[in-house]
């Protein structure tokens, strides 16, 4: 068999390959991006932290230079060494209190001993490796001590804005305030005024030429502006003397106990505000795109801490610590590294010994309202809403009344005492309710069950009748053994009389439910609906519509009596909500449970398939409209949400109908409605398959053509809602934030939208809450 002789054919020329960067282009390249970042964002906080920390020194009492060494000596060995890489150190607004009282009692070398002393105390905590035990002290207690701080703060600067100066303690400031109000200085009233509304009007300048202004941190802005108004006007102004070697510290003539006092006061404010400090501005990174993941080493950045106290109390400095205030500018301003902390302390540095002349063109008055509005600032009113709800009010007033009456280190005991007392008074707090319900006595047993609720327990079990038949409730989480003891004594009794006894045991769980009725108590999870199905012999019953019924009836007796309170003070108050959510209507998105959120917490519009229409799309779907308009400029939320999930059935009819031109009319309600969802197809046939980084999934390439139309519509929902006229005018002002969510239900995982890289990042379960 002869063999066919194919010609040889000449070589297929291939296409060039493509030239891409070597590795150690891209690392040089991404240096020289982190570089400029850095750069920039150490500009910003520099010209931040300079009015900030001359009105810190000024408030103390202390020599003016102090703020600026504090704040140099931070930025520099505690950016060089801390665990925290972006948060900013320099001179600690929540001991402003404490550095005045040591200043005014011991005199200012002594108080520079006290920040050395707390600094080698930091250096001993830092070592001991007792950060992280440090965060568990209550919330309430952290901000009632921040908050008495900021009213102390407010109080006395207020005075210095009026033209007078202020005293010793916030008692007397508030009793001679009325005085003072009553004769103000008006020059110094006018710079202040100024400070203050150019401080709460910058952030919201709108339109381009506000976004430019916005580059220039509002406090400069705020000072460079109140030093304009009083150019030509006789107030006093900052006085920076001759830089010369600071003078020893000296050891204050007290006894060794107040020296303790002073000295563990320093430590615990510093410590707490810095380690605090340290969570929030991590929290704040890692929600930045592009940050590498990682969290802070508490341990070191306190022991950074404390070497930074104690080379600026020997170099006549101010106390340090991190603050929340630098640290998010510091971020917002796009830091990459610590290099930006570093650089900024090198900044604060070069300008106090170059632009001294400068900086005494400023006006004390515009540097006191600065303070003043800081002080504020520091009473949040989101941590009193957070505090309130979590039933630790007290504790949160307790700590503010005693900080302010009597200093720090007594309001923190004050604080501890009251959480203490509260926390024992829950655990004590037992109701017993006995009802008659059709012949049947029910004992309802709320709290926990210690031998101090014996008696109670004993005296309701005593009203049920011999004979009678019982059922006792236990809602507690705890019974101890006395408890246990006089339950079963009176148990065996009441049946030696011939009555029916129904016992639970200690779970919580109500006792003699029905079959039919929900078995699941609030705020526990549920898995295969078994807590609202009927049994299976009652079919009947379901058809009937007794499930809901049932679930209904539970939530009577069971979590109305928890939320009751909660939602009277909705009734009375109104609806406040933060938050509008635009989601699907399927029946599996269950957003109070994905968002953890409760009553009053989210303003929910839902529809099919997440749609925003257009303004202008169509006067018959005003619906979805009108809720937003209500949300933003009626309830004034802060952020919108858009929500959409796996395996949405609107996005699956969409992809359905790609194939076939669109009816000229459609004939339901349903296709009328979903050809608002033909704009996030038309977008995906433009970006392609691959989506050509406008949209992915971070984790994991994206399942299917359903899941990345569903990821597409999130964000053309989101440009549709921008193309509102009161959505663009709130977040022109800075007041509004849009973001993007897809909920997977089979994975119980939810995504969030970083709009610059176009991708959905997996929220992480070890995320911790916001405390600061």
């Amino acid at each position: 068999m002869s063999q066919i002789q194919k010609s040889p054919q000449p070589p297929t020329e291939l296409p060039p390959e493509p030239l891409t960067p070597s590795a150690a282009t891209l690392r040089g390249r991404t240096a020289v991006t982190a570089w400029r970042r850095d750069l920039s964002a150490s500009a910003v906080v520099f010209l931040l932290a300079v009015p900030l920390s001359l009105g810190v020194a000024l408030a103390t009492g202390a020599p003016l230079q102090a703020g600026l060494v504090a704040a140099a000596v931070g930025g520099i060995v505690a950016g060089l060494l801390g665990g925290a890489p972006l948060q900013v150190t320099g001179a600690a607004t929540g001991l402003l209190v404490v550095t005045a009282d040591l200043f005014q009692r011991y005199g200012w070398r002594a108080t520079c001993l006290v920040t050395i002393l707390a600094g080698l105390a930091q250096l001993a905590l830092g070592a001991l490796r007792v950060a992280r035990a440090a965060l568990a002290v209550s919330p309430a207690i952290v901000h009632g001590m921040l908050a008495g701080i900021g009213v102390t703060i407010a109080i006395g600067q207020l005075h210095v804005v009026l033209g007078g100066s202020p005293d010793s303690s916030a008692v007397d400031n508030a009793a001679a305030l009325p005085d003072q109000l009553a004769h103000p200085h008006a020059t110094a009233l006018l710079i202040g005024a100024v400070t203050v509304a150019v401080l709460a009007g910058w952030p919201r300048l709108p339109g381009r030429a506000g976004r430019w202004a916005r580059l220039l941190p509002a406090p400069l802005a705020a000072v460079l502006a109140a030093t304009a108004v009083g150019m030509g006007a006789t107030v006093p102004r900052v006085e920076l003397p001759s830089w010369r070697l600071p003078e020893p510290p000296v050891l204050p003539d007290v006894s060794l106990a107040a020296l303790v006092t002073a000295v563990l006061t320093v430590t615990l404010v510093a410590s707490m505000e810095s380690l605090l400090s340290a969570v929030a501005v991590d929290r704040l990174a890692a929600e930045r795109p592009g940050t590498p993941p990682g969290r802070p080493r508490l341990n070191r950045e306190l022991a950074a801490q404390g070497l930074a106290n104690v080379v600026s109390g020997l170099l006549g400095g101010l106390p340090v610590s991190g603050g929340a205030i630098r640290g998010s500018a510091n971020v917002r301003a796009g830091a990459a590294t610590r290099r930006a902390t570093v650089l900024h302390g090198v900044w604060v540095l070069l300008c106090a010994g170059l632009l001294a002349g400068v900086l005494e063109l400023i006006p004390l008055a515009a540097l006191a309202a600065l303070v003043m509005v800081v002080g504020v600032r520091m009473v949040s009113f989101a941590h009193l809403k957070h505090v309130q709800r979590h039933r630790e009010f007290p504790v949160y007033a307790a700590t503010l009344s005693a900080v302010v009456l009597f200093g720090v280190l007594p309001g923190v005991v004050t604080g501890i005492a009251v959480g203490i007392f509260l926390a024992l008074r829950r655990l004590t707090h037992t109701r017993v309710q006995v009802t008659e319900e059709a012949g049947r006595h029910r004992v309802r047993v709320s709290g926990q069950l210690t031998f101090l609720a014996v008696p109670r327990l004993t005296r309701g079990l005593a009203q049920v009748p011999p004979g009678a038949d019982a059922v006792v409730e236990l809602c507690g989480s705890f019974m101890d053994h006395a408890a246990y003891e006089a339950l079963q004594s009176w148990a065996t009794t009441h049946r030696a009389t011939g009555g029916p006894v129904t016992l639970g045991g200690r779970s919580g769980r109500p006792l003699a439910e029905p079959a039919s009725t929900h078995s699941c108590r609030p705020w526990t999870p549920w898995r295969n609906h078994h807590c609202t199905r009927p049994a299976p012999d009652r079919a009947a019953a379901r058809h009937s519509g007794s499930q809901l019924l049932v679930g209904v009836s539970a939530f009577q007796r069971h979590t109305a009596p928890l939320v009751r309170e909660e939602l009277a003070r909705l009734a009375r108050e109104g609806q406040r909500p933060t938050q509008l959510f635009l989601t699907c209507a399927d029946s599996r998105l269950v957003t109070s449970m994905i968002t953890s959120s409760g009553p009053g917490d989210l303003f929910t519009v839902r529809n099919v398939g997440n749609l925003m229409p257009p303004p202008g799309a169509d006067a018959s779907c005003d619906s979805v409209g009108a809720a937003v308009e209500y949300a933003v400029e009626v309830l004034r939320v802060d952020s919108i949400t858009v929500c959409g999930h796996s395996g949405c059935g609107a996005m699956a009819a969409l992809l359905d109908a790609a194939g076939s031109p669109p009816p000229s009319n459609e004939a339901t309600p349903l296709a009328r409605w979903l050809r608002h969802g033909r704009p996030s197809l038309a977008r995906m046939a433009r970006i392609g398959r691959l989506g050509r980084g406008e949209v992915a999934l971070a984790e994991r390439p994206v399942a299917d053509d359903q899941e990345r139309l569903a990821l597409v519509n999130v964000r053309q929902q989101l440009d549709h809602l921008r193309a509102h006229p009161c959505v663009a005018r709130r977040m022109a002002e800075g007041t509004l934030t849009l973001h993007g969510m897809y909920f997977h239900v089979a994975e119980a995982q939810a995504y969030l939208l970083d709009e610059r890289s176009g991708r959905f990042r997996a929220v992480r379960a070890d995320v911790p809450a916001i405390g600061v």
